[in-house]
């Protein structure tokens, strides 16, 4: 199973300096559980924070989850001490903010260089340098930690001056791009948090355009978000009805061999049933994790 294959439906964000949210998130059906020490947390709460943080994953319980710590940036006066004390902890990744170019990959490859090697780095994609740089960022891949990238549209939005409004229009162009350039490097990548979280007719609207676009998943504010986040990014019936139709149309002995084929009436590629194998792959997982 590769990385990609793996279910990152929902990454929900949580306060490290909040015990109690830390404490239902090892019960709540997130694929992905970012203990949170920048924006969630006070200038005079980081330090307390981070060693809350620390603790809760030493202390585990997180199941199937997968857990990162989102650290503040390195050109903070926190952001040393953060590196520092995810490299020496249990959680599968790190998550910084605000990364520009692939220098800032490099730094970070550097800074991490005594953790051990299952350290995920994951990126924020929230500045107007990054969405010019996002290629040769996620080329750094194939030789770093990097592996996942979050879409960070409310940063991104206050550094352009742009105006957020429900169908995300100034932003349309550079989560495309967004897609693109992970998919050419092999990085997992996440949309960006919905603010509406009483109405979630708002956010599931939100997250069916993020799947048109292409993303792995979504990232969270709140809890009631998840249960259509995850609906919204698993395999529907319908997806795994037509993967199977493709994948035993391609076993036939009078299909062997051939590169295009008539599947329920409609010509059907090597690569379809490529994306029919990966939807299979993909649902089993998320199954085995339930």
């Amino acid at each position: 199973m590769t990385s990609i294959d793996r279910p990152r439906r929902s990454a929900l964000y949580l306060p490290a300096s909040n015990a109690k949210a830390l404490a239902k998130a090892r019960t709540l059906p997130c694929d992905v559980v970012i203990v949170d020490l920048e924006d969630a947390v006070a200038p005079e709460a980081k330090q307390e924070a981070r060693t809350a943080a620390v603790a809760a994953i030493a202390e585990g319980g997180f199941g199937h989850r997968e857990v990162a710590i989102r650290v503040n940036g390195l050109d903070t006066e926190w952001g040393a001490a953060d590196l520092a004390a995810v490299a020496g902890s249990k959680a599968d990744a790190v998550l910084v903010p605000k990364v520009n170019g692939p220098q800032d990959i490099d730094r970070l490859q550097d800074a991490l260089s005594g953790a051990p090697e299952t350290l995920q780095l994951w990126a924020m994609i929230e500045t107007c340098a990054s969405v010019f740089a996002l290629e040769p960022i996620a080329a750094k891949a194939r030789s770093t930690r990097l592996s996942l990238w979050i879409m960070g549209l409310n940063d991104l939005a206050k550094e352009m001056r742009a105006h957020s409004v429900p169908e995300r229009t100034p932003f349309l162009p550079f989560l495309s791009m967004a897609v693109a350039a992970a998919r050419a490097h092999g990085v997992t990548v996440l949309d960006g948090v919905c603010n509406e979280f009483r109405d979630l007719g708002v956010f599931e609207e939100e997250a069916r355009q993020g799947l048109l676009f292409g993303f792995d998943g979504k990232s969270l504010i709140h809890p009631a978000q998840i249960e259509p986040c995850n609906t919204v990014f698993s395999p529907s019936e319908a997806d795994l009805g037509w993967a199977a139709s493709v994948i035993a149309a391609f076993a036939l002995p009078e299909n062997q061999g051939k590169g295009a084929i008539k599947v329920d009436g409609k010509m059907t590629e090597l690569l379809h049933l490529e994306q029919a194998r990966r939807l299979v792959a993909v649902a089993e997982r998320i199954a085995a994790s339930v």
